[in-house]
């Protein structure tokens, strides 16, 4: 059998009674780092005796294998540094390995940095979706903004700090500068802290340089009411009299309270 065990994202408190007996029992366990599970293991007071695999993004698809064969005879458990193991962390290869084998896969819940923060975000948590890491380079989180930019779930993105900035200022340029948010640092953790507000709110705070883990929270897209077909053509009518596209865009977004680019969006697809 597999077993995935979540570990704390920050304080050892949260770790489970399941999981220290679990930790404290297994035979095999896989990890993404055996000297940070060896620190993990002594921080709460356990004695490892288990074999220690290493199962990290740059080995998971040539170590599953060995894994699963290990699990056909022994129960192994899986951890990642902090959190739940597959969720922007490594296992799901393994797993699905494992269920092709036939191989029961079993869980130990625990501490998710995406569900803390949706949580205490202040914003509707009945529908979301996880996006995992935004993309290091600002065109790609565009990019990628552009495309939730209809997105009417709780969006929840991962993000450095060094970076939080930068695609605070990016989300608030494609899906607009009113947009709800919230950024969530060093959950579980002493400075804990929630900063809700819009996304220009969240750009002006994020130049006081915070420091921590973050969790970035962005509302979805209210239904749409504006009728974007129709606004596209008033843009390239605009347009074809001397007016930039991306002028007569914006011009009738802060008209309507339409949203800018995906006004534009649709003008080029109408052009085509």
């Amino acid at each position: 059998m597999l077993v995935l065990a979540a570990t704390p994202i920050g304080n050892l408190s949260d770790a489970s009674p399941r999981l220290l007996a679990a930790l404290a029992d297994s035979d095999v366990i896989a990890c993404e780092d055996t000297r940070n599970l060896s620190h993990l293991a002594k921080a709460l007071g356990i004695t490892l005796k288990a074999r220690l695999v290493s199962l990290h993004d740059h080995n998971e698809r040539d170590a599953a294998a060995k894994i699963v064969e290990l699990a056909r005879d022994a129960d192994v458990l899986l951890v990642s540094d902090a959190g739940m193991p597959t969720i922007s962390d490594p296992g799901y290869n393994l797993v699905r390995a494992c269920a092709e084998a036939d191989i029961e896969v079993s869980v130990i819940p625990g501490p998710s940095a995406v569900i803390a923060a949706l949580a205490i975000s202040g914003l509707a948590t009945d529908r979301f979706t996880f996006e995992g890491f935004l993309p290091r380079k600002s065109g790609e989180r565009k990019k990628l903004f552009q495309s939730l930019s209809r997105e009417q779930r709780t969006m929840i993105f991962f993000e450095a700090p060094h970076r939080i900035l930068e695609a605070l200022e990016d989300a608030g340029s494609v899906l607009g500068d009113n947009r709800q948010a919230a950024v969530v640092r060093e959950l579980t953790k002493k400075f804990e802290h929630a900063e809700r507000g819009t996304l220009k709110d969240l750009v002006d705070w994020a130049k006081t340089e915070p420091r921590g883990e973050m969790v970035l929270v962005i509302a979805g897209a209210q239904a749409e009411e504006h009728d974007y077909e129709e606004l596209a053509k008033k843009a390239l009518q605009l347009a074809a009299e001397g007016v930039g596209m991306k002028a007569a865009s914006a011009e009738l977004a802060r008209v309507t309270g339409a949203s800018k680019s995906v006004i534009y969006e649709h003008a080029l697809r109408l052009k085509a």
